[in-house]
């Protein structure tokens, strides 16, 4: 009986990891047999087909494109960033930005609720359980979690799959993940959803859109402007806290 229990128990453990690990197999698979299908010059040659069949079936156009968007960032297939494009060229700035931060935000939960089920739970009771260092990160981290969260959105060099990793590591509240990632995603998303709203014409000259305009001074200085209000609190909090010690 005892025997059969630990058996249950093994296949239970080994069940948790599997959305991860169908989350890493189909990433695998699809960065070699989809790199060629979501590309820029896939883009451009089947522009005038996307454009004929979004005036034709508008709805089902958004609520298609939704859908792969969120495919896409959920199993981190190549192509996130054309996929915003995307949205600008087919649907403008606006509403294309609501639609790209809204596939985007369902792909992160996606990542965050299979990372979560696997191994969130039980890093968070290592942690907790753990002393020294390792506990007054956790404790740092813990009280300053909308600064922080807000931070690794932000920051452009942080990879949007760590991104979306480390929050379930911490046992974030869905709801502040879930904020958090679609405000924060919100300048870059703006940036690249502009850029997709001028291929029409950028593609029309022949042209390649420059997909590092968001390292541009006069787009990644206020970037970082709200980088550093993001993390503000942290500072303010750490310094109060020194003050109160020094009493």
């Amino acid at each position: 009986m005892t025997q059969m229990c630990e058996t249950a128990k093994s296949k239970t453990g080994l069940a948790r990891y599997l959305p991860i690990i169908a989350i890493a197999l189909v990433a695998a698979i699809g960065a070699f047999t989809l790199r060629d299908y979501l590309s820029l010059e896939a883009l451009r040659e089947n522009r005038e087909a996307l454009i004929a069949f979004r005036d034709g079936n508008y709805v089902l156009t958004v609520a298609t494109f939704i859908l792969a968007y969120t495919v896409i960032v959920a199993f981190s297939l190549p192509g996130a960033a054309i996929a915003t494009l995307t949205g600008g060229f087919l649907f403008n700035l606006f509403p294309g930005v609501l639609f790209n931060l809204t596939g985007a935000t369902l792909g992160a939960v996606v990542i965050f609720l299979a990372a979560r089920w696997g191994l969130g739970e039980a890093l968070k009771e290592r942690m907790d359980a753990s002393e020294g260092m390792v506990s007054k990160i956790k404790k740092g981290l813990d009280e300053n979690q909308w600064s922080m969260l807000f931070f690794i959105r932000l920051v452009p060099v942080v990879p949007f799959f760590v991104a979306n990793l480390i929050p379930a590591f911490l046992a974030v509240p869905l709801h502040r993940y879930v904020i958090s990632t679609f405000s924060g995603i919100m300048p870059g998303a703006v940036v690249y959803t502009s850029v997709g709203s001028g291929l029409g014409e950028i593609f029309a000259r022949g042209e390649t859109p420059d997909l590092g305009v968001i390292f541009e001074p006069h787009i990644l200085l206020p970037i970082i402007g709200l980088c550093v209000l993001s993390l503000l609190p942290v500072f303010v909090k750490a310094v109060t806290g020194k003050k109160d010690l020094m009493k």
